[in-house]
Parts: structure tokens; sequence; C-alpha cells
């Protein structure tokens, strides 16, 4: 299908169509990884963006039903330079095409992605129309994108999180949304084969505002006993429960239009529990702490950015997906910056001088992306221990 994006400047992008059909708005944005596809795709951080893809070739291992990182993809179109014509893996159980059809996404291929990925860096993140096989024309296509509207001020962590609380376990199928039973080899998809987990002797809230599957499973690797609670739960919700810390996900869209977690979150942090966020929950800390949150010229979205840990110097690469970050300067004197991104010296860390509270802008669940962070979740373990 002749397939093209338009973007809000009126610049056009012609290709072709694959996926479903359709015509969809959003920001488009790039990601700079080169494996990962499937979990870009179902990042509930990634709800109303159009993604585009920097790697070439897409496609080529497929798509399996164990890698998800939520319960459906949440972009709003995928572009690609080239869509893989084979797919060649063990794990594979359809095509990224077939994917996209089955979760109603549309996808354009065969564009000069270069060209556009330099003009994000160039004039920013805007916003698109993506049109697969409508009859929808290049004209009323740029009229959508431009009055389409956006990211800023919209609060899509309600559009994404769980709408019950349940406690979660990966030895556990939940409703269908986990697809990850764990047995031995004799009885067990070796697809879904993981090492023998500890006991779960800590009992911790997950608060999801659009949490991805692996954080869950990082979380309970190292002893704890996840609970997830919706983002719309109350500071009084969580804490009747008796939770040993709060863990704070990753989610999408603007920090500061989620006004109701931000209050809550103050609370928490008040009542001096431990509190450890990532991405989004890292901005949902650094406001409730009295700092201030600035969107992005073309965001951090890949699984090659360079972070710096001020008190020992060392640097991690580390997996990112995130348009918008906290305001170094607006921070108040008991809370502390010590982690900087070396691209461009922005916030990648923070932490309470008296409070039991830390928080990093990036991922170190690494699903997909490098490992270096990974023991963030013991550390937090240890905070939890020592208070």
């Amino acid at each position: 299908m002749a397939a093209f994006l338009a973007l809000e400047d009126g610049s056009i992008f012609r290709g072709q169509g694959f996926g479903a059909p359709g015509a969809v708005c959003g920001e488009v944005c790039f990601n700079t990884s080169m494996t990962g596809y499937q979990e870009i795709l179902t990042d509930p951080s990634y709800k109303a963006q159009i993604v585009t893809m920097t790697y070439p070739q897409i496609g080529n291992y497929g798509v399996n039903d164990v890698d998800v990182e939520s319960y459906k993809a949440h972009l709003s179109g995928f572009v690609v330079r080239e869509l893989s014509p084979v797919v060649s893996n063990w794990r594979a159980d359809r095509t990224l095409a077939e994917y996209l059809v089955a979760e109603g996404i549309p996808g354009l291929q065969g564009i000069d992605t270069r060209a556009l990925t330099k003009k994000l860096r160039v004039v920013g993140s805007m916003k698109g129309c993506l049109v697969n096989g409508e009859q929808t024309s290049e004209e009323d296509a740029i009229k959508m994108a431009r009055e389409w509207s956006g990211l800023v001020g919209v609060n899509y962590v309600k559009e994404v999180t769980h709408a019950e609380a349940f406690e979660w376990d990966e030895q556990s199928d939940i409703s269908g949304e986990f697809r990850l039973a764990v047995g031995t080899s004799e009885t067990a998809d070796p697809r879904n084969l993981r090492e023998p987990l500890p006991k779960a002797d800590i009992p911790i809230v997950a608060l999801d505002l659009g949490m991805k599957y692996n954080i869950l499973r990082r979380l309970r690797q190292q002893g704890f006993q996840p609970y997830l609670m919706p983002a719309s739960s109350s500071a009084d919700d969580i804490l009747a429960r008796k939770p040993a810390g709060v863990f704070l996900s990753n989610g999408p869209g603007d920090p500061s239009a989620v006004e109701d977690v931000i209050a809550n979150v103050k609370q928490l942090i008040d009542f001096g529990i431990p509190l450890f966020g990532i991405c989004l929950g890292h901005q949902m800390l650094g406001l409730a702490m009295g700092g201030k949150s600035f969107k992005l010229k073309f965001g951090h979205r890949g699984a090659n950015q360079p972070v710096k840990h001020l008190p020992s110097g060392k640097v991690e690469i580390t997996s990112q997906n995130h348009g918008f970050a906290i305001d170094a300067d607006s921070l108040p004197d008991d809370v502390s910056v010590d982690r900087i991104n070396l691209n461009d010296g922005t916030v990648e860390g923070l932490s309470h001088k008296r409070k039991p509270v830390f928080s990093v802008q990036y991922h170190p669940e690494a699903s997909p992306g490098p490992h270096d962070s990974a023991a963030l979740f013991q550390d937090f373990r240890s905070l939890i221990e020592r208070n």
C-alpha cells in the first residue's frame, strides 16, 4: 500500500505501508537502538508517539509472545527504512507486519529515515500524521498533524495504567497478560525458562504509571514481592498495604500534567517510606520534591546513552526513552543531582539528602539495552533494609 508521513512543518515522506491501515497522529521521534523493536512497540512510555527506527533494517527476527513489555502495543505508528522480507529466529511466532495488523498499528517503510532523523535533531520533535492506505490527502494529513493536541499538558498515564491492582509474580499467569510461566526443561516452553527465583521476602507497592514488565521481573529477582497499583491510587491506599517501600514506574507524556500522582508522591516522601523511581517515576519524584520539568528538543531514545555517576565518576551505558527532563537549577538544596547525561548534561539521577529517596531517568531493567545499571534494583533493596 502507498503510505506517507506528514509533518506539521509541511514535509512529506512517502513510502510503502505495512501493518494496519489507518491515519494516526502523534509526536514523531526516533530511537537509535539496533534491536528491541518488540519491546519498543509494547513500552507504554511511547503512548501517542510515531517512532522512527534509525537502524536501517527492522523485523528480521520477527515477534514472539514472550518479550512483550505490557499488555498491548501503545505507540501510534511505526516507521522503518526497510522492513525485513525474511523472519529468521527460532523464537519468532509471527512477522512484525502481522503483529502490527493484530495490534491495529500503521507502519511505514521505504522512506529516508536518516533525513527524517536529521530534521528532528535540527528542528526538534514534531507533530505528525502517518497515513497508510487511507483516503486522506497530504494536505489534510498536514492539517491533522498541526491540529493534534501534542504531548505538553496532556495526562497520558491514565490511558496506559492497569485498571485494577494485583500482586505480581513471574511464576503466575495473571489474566493472560503475563505469558511467562516458569517450569522445568521437560515441561516448559524453553523460551520462558528463567533462573530459580529467590524467596519474595520484601513486600513493596509498584505504582503503575505505564509499567514495563521487565521492571517487575527485576524487582522479583531481588526478592521483592511487588503489588502493582493503578496510577490513581492515593497515598493512603498505598500505605494501607503496609509496604516496605514504593517503586514508581516509567510512563508516557508530560510529567507536569500528572498532578494527582505528584501530590500523592509528595505525601509518600513526607511519610518517609523508601522510594525508587525510574523514568516518569524519576520525574514524579523530582516534581514532588520541588523541582520543575521541561521538554527536551528531541528526547533521549535508544540503548546507548552515556550517564556519569558523579560521586564515583563511573560511566554507565544506558537504555533511555523520554522526552522531558528535570531542571537541575529548580531543585531545592536538600535534593542532590548525582547522575548526568554526558551528551547534553541533563539530569539523569536524583537523591534526597535526608529522606530514603532516589531515582534515575533511564531504564536499568534494560529491555532492550545494556545491563550496566541492573545493580540499582539491589540498591533499592539495600535502602529498604537500612530503613
